[in-house]
C-alpha cells in the first residue's frame, strides 16, 4: 500500500471517504451495524485479508476442530500480512464467536492493522484495551463456539452487506468501516485529503457565524478565495 494514501486515509473521516465513493457511483461501502469496540487515536487502515464463516454443520464442526494446526481461523490468524485489515464474514450474526482476545493479540504481535466482523468477538473487554483496532456488531455469547465454522480465507466475501475483495483498502474510524476498491484508493485517499481540508475551513466559518449559503457547497465565488487564502495561513 503506498505510504502516502494510508497516511492521508488515517487522518480523513469515514463519512468524507463515502461521500467521495459516491462521487463515483459506489453506493454500498459502509458496513452496516459494526462499530469500534474502543476508539483508538488514528483511523485503521491497510488492505483487506478476509476470512469467511458458514452456518456450522454438527458432525464438521465439533469443538475439536480447533487442534487441527490447519483450522482457517487459526491459519488465517497465522497468515494475515503485516500492515493488513482481517475483515471477517460471519454472515452478520453475533451469535457465534469470529473470535477472541488470544487470536487477536496474535494478529496484533504479527503486525495486523487491525480486525474487523459483521458478527461479534469474545473477551470484548479485553480486546477494547489492546492497540490494535477492532470492529464488531455486538459482543458474542462466549459458550457459542461452533453456531459457525470458518471455511475459507482470503478470497472475496461479504461483510456487513458489503463486498470485500482481498486487498481492497479498509479504513475504520470511531463510527464505523469503509470499503474502498483498491485500484481506486490513491485518487479517493487524495480527494478526501481535499475535502477534510474544505471542511475544517467551512466548521471555522460557522462557528465564526457565517450563513452555509454560498459557503457550503460554495456556490459564491468569494469562498474559494477566502478558502485559498486561509489554506495558505495554516499551510494545508
Amino acid at each position: 500500500m503506498n505510504p502516502e494514501t494510508r497516511e492521508k486515509l488515517s487522518a480523513v473521516s469515514c463519512a468524507t471517504l463515502t461521500t467521495a465513493l459516491f462521487k463515483r457511483g459506489l453506493r454500498n461501502v459502509f458496513i452496516q451495524n459494526v462499530r469500534p469496540i474502543a476508539a483508538k487515536e488514528r483511523n485503521m487502515v491497510g488492505p483487506a485479508f478476509t476470512l469467511r464463516y458458514i452456518p456450522a454443520r454438527e458432525d464438521l464442526n465439533p469443538i475439536t476442530v480447533f487442534q487441527n494446526p490447519e483450522h482457517p481461523q487459526r491459519a488465517a490468524i497465522e497468515q494475515c500480512p503485516e500492515g493488513h485489515v482481517m475483515v471477517i464474514d460471519s454472515r452478520q450474526d453475533a451469535r457465534a464467536a469470529s473470535a477472541g482476545d488470544i487470536l487477536i493479540r496474535r494478529l496484533m504481535k504479527r503486525g495486523g492493522a487491525g480486525i474487523v466482523t459483521d458478527g461479534g468477538f469474545r473477551d470484548s473487554p479485553t480486546i477494547g484495551t489492546l492497540e490494535i483496532p477492532a470492529y464488531q456488531q455486538r459482543p458474542s455469547s462466549p459458550t457459542n463456539l461452533t453456531l459457525h465454522q470458518a471455511i475459507d480465507f482470503n478470497l472475496p466475501i461479504g461483510c456487513g452487506g458489503v463486498p470485500v475483495f482481498p486487498g481492497d483498502i479498509v479504513v475504520g474510524d470511531g463510527e464505523g468501516v469503509v470499503v474502498i476498491p483498491a485500484n481506486i484508493a490513491d485518487e479517493i485517499a487524495n480527494e478526501a485529503h481535499e475535502m477534510t481540508a474544505f471542511e475544517d475551513f467551512v466548521t471555522e466559518q460557522v462557528m465564526a457565524g457565517q450563513s452555509i449559503i454560498g459557503l457550503y457547497p460554495p456556490t459564491n465565488e468569494q469562498t474559494l478565495a477566502d478558502f485559498a487564502t486561509w489554506r495558505e495561513k495554516n499551510g494545508r
